[in-house]
């Protein structure tokens, strides 16, 4: 067997990598409701400001804020109520000096008027008079025009990935269309002689197809549209004629097994032979996921996953996720979910390899989080399964002892 001639760490991989490839992005118009998940084209700013008219937080009575003043249960300011304001209507009445307006949550204010005393802290004395016992201050219980968002006010930058609450804001602001990315096809094919579609029977030697449907999930999860071409075998000719058709049609090909360094390497072959400048990175510095491939092809990414599930999720995670992002145009990224643990045991590792380790994630008896490492080889799918998160020991460290709070990046 033929050994990796050179390693480098899973920075300088990515580095090599981005200096090589930059995407073309096409972008689209949508409905702003059918965007969910969708990346900003450009930036989107206020075409007027939000709200666009005075109006009230509370249930209650419009005033002159002056008016309400020294007032308390003892001693109640009377005022004179000479309206009520219609919910969606402008008013057409002014309220003067010792006067007020009935108001409901979400009215416009009415002129004279700059703040709101709250139902609960008045009574009625009279038909159109009520009692103010506490006095409220100018601008309390009411939202200001542009409180909310200014016109010209940036809404969304470009490259920032859309989310239930940015729909509603741009609904808000009657914005009911968008201009985003289009999303990217990703084509996945898996290799190897001893793979099975999982409807089949097993026979011994054989293991059913994981990869192609945990990597179309994380390209679905990520934004993207998986097309799977099938399993192939471990032959050279046929991987090449499928994964140039998946060149072909795709934005990014994920290619599965087969990219050891041994006599049955097959795919770093094969992309090479799919367009210039071909394989990039041959070898990662990094436990699960040593024997991974980086290339563009045409100007496409070409990546070599390794076989065993493990080790294709987690070289997902640090390297196709990173793609997609350049594929879907975020520039914009919303915060990774992650939270600090508690390590349960200690954890070695060796020094000058990045090792990323799943752990499950467990609540002791003061709510504190503790990480208990899932062991297991890389072929062994239900290590992920049973996990909650990944802990990563960088290159420098050599282990983390138990006890020490660890960074846990989510699943």
């Amino acid at each position: 067997m033929i050994e990796f001639i050179e390693l480098i760490s899973s920075m300088d991989a990515r580095k090599k990598f981005f200096d090589v490839y930059s995407p073309e992005l096409k972008t689209e118009i949508i409905e702003t409701r059918n965007s969910l998940g969708r990346v900003t084209a450009s930036t989107i700013l206020a075409p007027h400001s939000l709200p666009n008219f005075p109006r009230s937080t509370v249930d209650g009575y419009s005033l002159q804020a002056s008016d309400s003043y020294g007032a308390s249960e003892s001693l109640p300011v009377y005022l004179k109520m000479v309206g009520e304001v219609s919910m969606g209507a402008e008013p057409d009445f002014t309220v003067k000096p010792n006067q007020c307006a009935m108001i409901h949550t979400g009215g416009m204010l009415p002129k004279g008027t700059n703040a709101v005393v709250m139902v609960e802290n008045t009574q009625k004395s009279q038909q159109d008079e009520i009692e103010v016992m506490r006095p409220v201050a100018t601008g309390e219980n009411i939202v200001e025009v542009g409180e909310d968002i200014k016109f010209g006010e940036e809404l969304i930058p470009a490259g920032k990935q859309i989310r239930e609450s940015d729909i509603g804001g741009l609904m808000a602001m009657g914005i009911t269309t968008l201009s985003v990315n289009q999303i990217p096809k990703v084509g996945i094919i898996s290799t190897g002689d001893e793979i099975i579609s999982p409807e089949n029977e097993l026979s011994l030697g054989q293991v059913r197809d994981i990869n192609s449907y945990s990597l179309s999930a994380i390209v679905s999860r990520y934004g993207g549209i998986p097309q799977v071409y099938g399993i192939i075998p471990d032959e050279e000719e046929t991987l090449h004629k499928i994964a140039q058709k998946a060149l072909s049609e795709c934005e990014m090909v994920l290619i599965t097994a087969g990219s050891s360094v041994s006599y049955r390497d097959i795919t770093s072959l094969v992309i090479n032979k799919l367009g210039k400048p071909g394989v990039l990175v041959h070898g990662v510095n990094i436990r699960p996921g040593k024997p991974t491939i980086l290339s563009v092809c045409k100007g496409k990414p070409v990546i070599g996953l390794p076989g065993n599930p493990v080790s294709a999720l987690v070289i997902a995670k640090l390297f196709v996720v990173p793609i997609m992002e350049r594929l879907l145009g975020i520039t914009y990224k919303n915060p990774t979910a992650t939270i600090t643990a508690e390590l349960s045991v200690n954890l070695s590792s060796q020094s000058g390899r990045e090792d990323w380790i799943p752990v499950r994630i467990v609540t002791n008896k003061q709510s504190k989080y503790k990480a208990e490492p899932v062991f297991g080889k890389s072929n062994l799918i239900f290590t992920l399964v049973k996990s909650d998160g990944l802990v990563r020991i960088s290159p420098e460290d050599t282990g983390i002892s138990a006890g020490e709070h660890v960074e846990v990046i989510l699943l």
